[in-house]
């Protein structure tokens, strides 16, 4: 999840504010410009200049061109992780990071028009939708190890959030985290595509709700 939601609630000053914001409106005019051109007409001076700032400064924040199409907010994975740990302990760990995810996509979805052309541009270059990828499997291993820390923390309870019953907590410690995590991945990736495929006739919210309730639920089969 790499959307930006104009939110800085990572923290920091009026210093790093400023950086993230630049950092914000430079992937937002590659995006906009990828989208327009195709990626491979799109040059860091073009860039530079969409977003009112110098080369040297696209090169403070971007190692490369293509990473400034591949990660719209770099900000989003810290913030989730930041919301999930600070969610009340009686919440279970989905129930926790079905929270903190639709506090993060309740501001995402208002960019609906900046989601569908950066999943364009990513469609549209193999070798970006690469990069991507990656991206979101270091996210996704991020939130895996928060997911662990909150089950630690969380005194009395196994991965699946009841009294343990056997010697198995351990095991299912390491394997619940990494499932958690991918399993999230998922549902945000397949909310975001049913939604955009009919927004007139569903909220983003109801859509997103819906399937962490399927989840909640394991994944009944529904009605004939």
């Amino acid at each position: 999840m790499h959307l930006m939601t104009g939110k800085d609630a990572v923290g920091g000053g009026l210093r790093e504010r400023k950086k993230r914001a630049t950092r914000a409106a430079l992937a937002e005019a590659a995006v906009r410009l990828a989208a327009e051109h195709g990626a491979d007409q799109v040059t860091v001076e073009a860039i530079s200049a969409a977003a009112g700032v110098s080369v040297r400064t696209f090169f403070n924040y971007f190692d490369s061109r293509d990473d400034a199409f591949v990660v719209v907010d770099a900000d989003a994975g810290e913030r989730v992780r930041r919301s999930f740990l600070a969610a009340p302990p009686a919440l279970s760990p989905l129930e926790a990071l079905r929270e903190a995810l639709a506090a993060e996509l309740r501001e995402a979805e208002r960019e609906h028009e900046l989601w569908s052309l950066h999943a364009g541009v990513l469609r549209s270059a193999p070798h970006l939708l690469v990069r991507n990828l990656g991206v979101q499997m270091a996210d996704e291993s991020g939130l895996a190890e928060a997911i662990a820390r909150r089950i630690r923390a969380v005194p009395g309870t196994d991965a699946a959030g009841a009294p343990p019953t056997d010697g198995t907590d351990r095991a299912a410690v390491e394997l619940y985290p990494r499932l958690l995590a991918a399993v999230a991945g998922t549902a945000v990736r397949v909310s975001v595509q049913h939604w955009c495929e009919r927004p007139e006739e569903l909220t983003f919210a109801d859509v997103f709700r819906e399937v962490f309730d399927l989840l909640a639920a394991g994944l009944p089969a529904p009605a004939r």
